[in-house]
């Protein structure tokens, strides 16, 4: 290969050096969508509160970054609900490493170019339990099925608010009841 054709090599590396800066960016779009509408929202990355929606639904532009973001919805008569959005790897960065090589993949990790968040959160709000008045005599509430039970502990794991092992002994601890 000639000097000039090193040149060529090297300047189209570099250009393609920071792939998912170039195809991605360093910020993401992520919308939220709650059941009931008109709930504010606040995303929350390592105890700082980084977005914002109010009302739903609607969206906020967020850095990326390899943080998970906590996203905390409230709204009134309704119990405050919460997201757990993990911070995962952009496709891009594979090729990066592969065409860019360590230069390339260096400045999108330090951007968050190559982090990647769910885009669309939807969350649904519970109502909140209301307090009967002293002395008023309230029905004893319904026992949940263990269908519901294991159906609402899923949703839990499914949305990150429990871990694996919380949703296995958590289980183990339904079924045994069987």
């Amino acid at each position: 290969m000639t000097t000039l054709g090193k040149w060529c090599a090297l300047a189209v590396m570099l250009a393609l050096g920071a792939c998912s800066s170039i195809v991605e960016g360093t910020s993401q779009q992520i919308s939220v969508v709650t059941n009931p509408p008109g709930a504010a929202c606040k995303f929350h990355r390592n105890g700082e509160i980084v977005g914002m929606v109010n009302p739903t639904p609607g969206g906020a532009l967020i850095k990326k970054t390899k943080h998970h973001i906590e996203v905390v919805c409230e709204k009134d008569g309704y119990q405050e609900a919460r997201y757990l959005n993990k911070s995962g790897i952009q496709e891009a960065t594979f090729a990066n490493i592969l065409v860019g090589g360590g230069i390339g993949w260096a400045i999108d990790s330090a951007s968050g170019a190559d982090n990647k968040y769910e885009d669309a959160v939807n969350i649904t709000l519970a109502p909140a339990v209301s307090s009967a008045p002293a002395g008023a005599a309230s029905p004893p509430p319904a026992a949940a099925s263990i269908e519901e039970r294991l159906e609402r502990l899923k949703a839990l794991y499914d949305r990150g608010t429990i871990t694996q092992q919380e949703y296995e002994s958590r289980r183990r601890e339904i079924l045994s009841g069987v």
